[in-house]
């Protein structure tokens, strides 16, 4: 997703200053952009069948309210981005440059709405709104714009974007500080490290605030067990601080080795040093988030990882601005060697959400332990779970040789223009 953004860039940039360089750009990474595609429609499918196969208590209670929005990601989202990443991929001598840039942008729009569908799903089992419950005590929609409109989705999704975003820029500034250290293809990887660092300096920035902390304040507000999880709280304090590091001891109900910066935590969530913070001390002990070691662990991955990111881009950007990037090795190796970091943010992230959302499948109404598939047995589960992981691993190594192939040939090079080809003759 974040990279369907970035292409637009890149078509953006090409079409208004005219510039077949950026275009080549554009059509590089779609290639890359592609096979993403690819693999993720293989993978995600399955992910959806599960709802009916191992949680099938769970989908025959909320399907009223789950299946709509996840039936409008695939008859609307997906289709959009599907016929017109065909169009953009296989079209481009057929079309227009400004009617290539529209399917680009509508692959762009068809993956950001698919998102938006997948993201409200999970919000509503996150902070549950505009539903009734029905005499068989299944869940129903009361009204489907309040369900789109859940405050709790559109802070989530706001951040999960800046994070795909996070994640696409890194990996062109990868590419592109791998191009030019070779010096190989070293005028595109100066485009993808100039367009990648720029959005990926933006989308750093906005991850944090305004999208994280908003995020962050509306978590304490109706999920306090998640957030006093998170930061190993357990017992509520006036001024609590915010645990840079440590380890959550639960038999003790302490943080060992502990970093603190005093006061912090307060301020980030009620703008004030001495606000009171609900610690685990005030949630009844059958509603603590379970495992809470690695919800902790999670969430200050995710968050040192973000806080990473933010400095090497505003370095990268400085350095940038002052014509001195290119050059400057020492910035270019973090940047090329990073790539898999947003990758393990993101997927921290959704740890941290969804294991703060433990014991909960449905926050405050269903119970984990109520939504299973009673009649699968554990064996059959992991029969399957394993299963899935082999076929995963082999779709994973083919796709790290396929975008290394791709890497390793490089973007196509631009024709020369004839009549500056014949100035320089002369």
């Amino acid at each position: 997703m974040g990279l369907a953004l970035l292409i637009v860039v890149l078509k953006t940039i090409s079409l208004r200053h005219k510039d077949e360089r950026y275009n080549l750009a554009a059509r590089f990474w779609a290639r890359i952009f592609a096979l993403n595609f690819l693999i993720g429609v293989v993978t995600g499918i399955p992910m959806e069948f599960q709802f009916g196969t191992n949680w099938s208590q769970f989908a025959r209670i909320t399907g009223g309210v789950i299946g709509q929005p996840l039936a409008m990601e695939g008859v609307f989202s997906f289709f959009l981005e599907s016929a017109f990443l065909g169009l953009f991929l296989f079209g481009e001598k057929r079309l227009s440059a400004k009617m290539h840039w529209v399917s680009a942008f509508l692959v762009f729009v068809g993956s950001w709405i698919s998102g938006f569908f997948i993201i409200i799903t999970n919000a509503w089992m996150q902070h549950p709104v505009a539903y009734r419950v029905l005499p068989n005590g299944a869940y129903e929609v009361t009204s489907f714009w309040g369900l789109l409109t859940n405050p709790w989705g559109l802070l989530q999704y706001a951040h999960n974007m800046s994070g795909a975003v996070i994640t696409g820029s890194f990996v062109m500034c990868a590419v592109g500080a791998f191009y030019v250290l070779e010096n190989r293809f070293a005028e595109q990887g100066k485009i993808f490290l100039r367009v990648g660092v720029v959005v990926g300096l933006i989308s750093c920035i906005t991850q944090i605030f305004p999208t994280g902390d908003l995020h962050g304040r509306y978590i304490a507000k109706h999920q306090p067990a998640a957030v006093a999880g998170m930061e190993g709280l357990f017992s509520t304090q006036r001024g609590a601080g915010i645990v840079l590091i440590g380890q959550p001891n639960e038999e003790k109900q302490t943080i060992d080795n502990p970093l603190v910066v005093n006061n912090v935590l307060s301020f980030l969530i009620y703008g004030t040093t001495e606000a009171e913070v609900k610690g685990l001390d005030q949630i009844p002990r059958d509603q603590w988030p379970e495992p809470l070691p690695l919800l902790f662990y999670s969430y200050h991955i995710m968050a040192g990882l973000g806080t990473y990111f933010v400095l090497l881009m505003v370095v990268a950007g400085f350095l940038l601005g002052r014509g001195k990037l290119f050059s400057s090795r020492s910035v270019l190796w973090p940047l090329m060697l990073s790539f898999p970091l947003p990758y393990i943010a993101n997927t921290a992230g959704w740890m941290t959400a969804e294991i703060g959302r433990q014991p909960w499948v449905v926050y405050g109404l269903i119970r984990t332990s109520e939504g299973y598939s009673k009649y699968v047995s554990a064996g059959n589960g992991l029969f399957t779970l394993l299963g899935f992981m082999g076929i995963y691993s082999v779709l994973s190594i083919l796709f790290i040789v396929l975008v290394y192939r791709i890497v390793q040939r490089g973007p196509e090079t631009a024709a020369p223009n004839p009549a500056a080809a014949s100035m320089t003759n002369v």
